[in-house]
């Protein structure tokens, strides 16, 4: 019976539910398609297919503003993910290895708040809090781009970490506190070896939200901080050039080959947990 009522609300059965699927698909990735096709075009045109080059992929690594930009944003975005994973996963074990206590849900919340709020009020209260800290300070290197970075990195960072914390088997722990080890033993030899999957895999997550930014890292930037999607918006607002397509392709793989290794480690975390 049951079986036969899953059937009637199966929603593939709906009418139209293909092609409206394939409609959705078409609009997300045609555009990304585009582009591939495009980085790949031994012209200059972003129009006209004229053969197929890799051209455009060595005059991106020749150049210097490209390659300045590009260590840049790696560099950012690895000391922003780092900060905003230790940050994250101390916060989840707050919140997941502690008794319940009034305002648990508010932390919650609050860890979170930042993926709810549009991106471009936290980027101009960076702005407002940065700047009343240059100009006591005098100092505008990159230090404020990385905890701008790390702040809105947190909650990537934490929801996998918790994931991943809330789907362990506390017996281990328990077991280990009445064969009196202490609370610092049991989190190093027990907790933190179980967690460290959701907690690379909330890292890696973090590294690649930083490293796609282009809001926040406008409003915070000083002169001269360019980070590769932002030199790609700069270069953009000239002209649409197989270069920056070029160099979109190539983060666009970063990207993906970086979250395929972040579903793959979830993955096996949701098997063993």
């Amino acid at each position: 019976m049951a079986e036969r009522v899953r059937k009637a609300f199966s929603v593939r059965r709906l009418p139209g539910f293909t092609t409206v699927t394939m409609i959705c698909f078409a609009a997300l990735y045609a555009p990304i398609i585009v582009i591939v096709l495009y980085s790949f075009n031994a012209g200059d045109s972003v129009a006209l297919w004229e053969g197929f080059s890799l051209d455009w992929y060595a005059v991106a690594a020749q150049n210097e503003q490209v390659q300045d930009a590009t260590l840049r944003s790696l560099l950012i975005a690895l000391w922003a993910s780092g900060i905003a994973t230790t940050l994250a996963t101390m916060a989840a074990l707050g919140t997941t290895r502690t008794a319940k206590f009034p305002g648990s849900t508010l932390i919650y919340v609050l860890i979170n708040q930042p993926l709810m709020v549009p991106e471009i009020v936290t980027a101009v209260a960076l702005l407002i809090f940065f700047a009343s800290i240059k100009v006591a300070t005098g100092y505008s290197g990159l230090a404020y781009l990385i905890l701008a970075h790390a702040a809105f990195c947190v909650p990537f960072a934490y929801l996998p970490i918790r994931a991943r914390l809330e789907g362990m088997d506390r017996v281990l722990e328990i077991a280990a506190a009445d064969l009196y080890a202490t609370p610092w033993q049991t989190f190093r030899r027990v907790t933190l070896p179980l967690v460290a999957p959701g907690i690379v895999a909330g890292a890696m997550l973090a590294f690649v939200i930083s490293l796609d930014d282009v809001i926040i890292t406008e409003f915070v930037k000083s002169a001269g901080q360019d980070t590769l999607p932002t030199y790609m918006l700069g270069q953009l607002r000239r002209a649409v050039t197989p270069e920056v397509n070029a160099i979109s392709t190539a983060l666009l793989g970063l990207t993906i080959l970086l979250l395929t290794a972040f579903f793959i480690l979830t993955g096996r975390n949701d098997k063993s947990a």
